[in-house]
């Protein structure tokens, strides 16, 4: 594998290759992030990765500064694992020569709901640092988790009005044995709030188990999985059931027409906040 660390390096490494898939992470790399490697390698060739800590999307009172950063351990992983071409491992100044001051605003309709009512600015983050990305590698497909389900939609949304010739991939959320999402930030969870953290899952499954019996109030779904969730001491952001097609909040209609739903959380558990969904 080769690891490059400038975008000069980088295009010296893919020029003339038409079939790039590409995998953009934060790095502290676990088995999902090798999961959208996978996918990656079966959708295109060669695949490239990046690990790149944006401190754009991150809001003033959030862990950027001690967000984890295992670089060695990260290439010795994708190494082992033998589905990564080239990884690119720039620093800021390499992506931030100067003051980013162009930034890539998404619709608030998209963007300033759910995650981006709780991380103002966070998707305008993500999605200057994924254009600026996708211009550096030039891939034909990107793969994206669907544990970050509104980040999904908003990438998406964004290569389709901008015309990019990317086709984005979406990867099924990986799992621990008891249901919790594997994410970089589940270091942060101490050993009893490990134990309690796969009741965000459980909340969402209870979600879609009351649908399934017949309960058609979006908002009453909602209510149900926030209320367990706070009396187990948990501190909830969000817990919404909206259209998958556009996180909408689906109407009557949808709720008795059969429209594909899905139930988005983000709650804190001790000093960690969590996130997921799934699909109704």
């Amino acid at each position: 594998m080769k690891v490059v660390h400038t975008i000069e390096e980088l295009r010296d490494q893919l020029r003339g290759q038409l079939r790039v898939s590409f995998v953009p992470t934060m790095g502290n790399l676990h088995e999902g992030h090798l999961a959208l490697m996978k996918t990656a390698r079966h959708h295109g060739d060669p695949v490239v990765a990046s690990i790149f800590v944006n401190r754009l999307q991150f809001g003033p009172n959030e862990d950027f500064d001690r967000y984890p950063r295992t670089l060695a351990s990260d290439i010795a992983k994708l190494e082992a694992d033998r589905n990564v071409y080239a990884l690119f491992a720039p620093d800021e100044r390499e992506m931030y020569p100067e003051p980013q001051s162009y930034r890539v605003q998404p619709p608030s309709e998209l963007g300033d709901i759910l995650e981006g009512e709780f991380r103002p600015g966070f998707f305008q983050g993500v999605c200057t640092v994924v254009l600026k990305l996708l211009s550096c590698v030039q891939p034909k497909v990107a793969v994206f988790g669907k544990k970050d389900y509104q980040q999904l939609m908003v990438v998406r949304a964004m290569c389709r009005q901008f015309q990019l010739p990317i086709e984005i991939i979406p990867q099924e959320t990986v799992r621990a044995a008891d249901g919790l999402a594997l994410s970089s930030r589940n270091m942060y969870l101490t050993p009893d709030d490990r134990a309690e953290a796969p009741q965000l899952y459980a909340a969402l499954q209870s979600v879609k188990t009351r649908l399934h019996e017949g309960e058609r109030d979006a908002d009453a779904l909602g209510r149900f999985a926030t209320d367990h969730l706070n009396a187990r001491g948990w501190k909830v952001d969000y817990v919404a059931v909206r259209r998958q097609r556009d996180l909408k909040a689906p109407t009557a209609d949808d709720m008795h027409g059969g429209e594909p739903l899905v139930v988005l959380s983000a709650a804190k558990l001790g000093a960690t906040r969590l996130i997921d969904n799934l699909e109704l």
